[in-house]
């Protein structure tokens, strides 16, 4: 029986140890296979992390390049806007300057014509009153005319820069 047990014995420890010995490859193996997988995710996150960062890049390019064509634009529109703001304050000033001439020549005319006054005149010597009236005024409107048909007008950009 002695033989019997010992050989039973050192079979469940050769069984033992083989099933050991198999768990630990099985165990290896399984080790191996998680490292793989590890690692094969670890490189699928570096190129995910890698493709998000050149895509991140290439948006910082475009924005940068929008903010520099919007600030171009921008430049180019209050440039655009200075322009206008010194030549409309020329056309003001002409605006001004042609109120006070059409002023003037408004109270010339209101001394020159005497409107229908006679001063007690015949219908002869009113007549020949407004023959000579007409005349006069005419002269003097033309030259009047003269003197500020042919007289530029003096109001420039350059005047209104601040």
């Amino acid at each position: 029986m002695a033989s019997s047990s010992g050989n039973s014995s050192g079979s469940t420890r050769l069984l033992n140890s083989g099933s050991e010995e198999d768990l630990q490859v099985l165990m290896d193996q399984r080790k191996r296979k998680r490292m793989q997988s590890n690692r094969e995710s670890a490189r699928r996150s570096r190129m995910r992390k890698q493709q998000h960062l050149d895509e991140l890049m290439a948006q910082v390019a475009r924005l940068r390049k929008d903010n520099a064509q919007i600030l171009s634009n921008i430049n180019i529109t209050s440039q655009l806007y200075m322009n206008v703001e010194a030549e409309n304050s020329v056309l003001r000033a002409q605006m001004e300057e042609l109120t006070q001439r059409l002023q003037s020549l408004e109270e010339i005319s209101n001394c020159i014509d005497i409107g229908g006054n006679n001063g007690g005149f015949g219908e002869a010597e009113e007549e020949a009153f407004q023959i000579q009236t007409n005349a006069a005024t005419d002269s003097f409107m033309n030259s009047m005319n003269f003197l500020y048909v042919n007289q530029p007008i003096m109001a420039t950009a350059d005047i209104f820069h601040y």
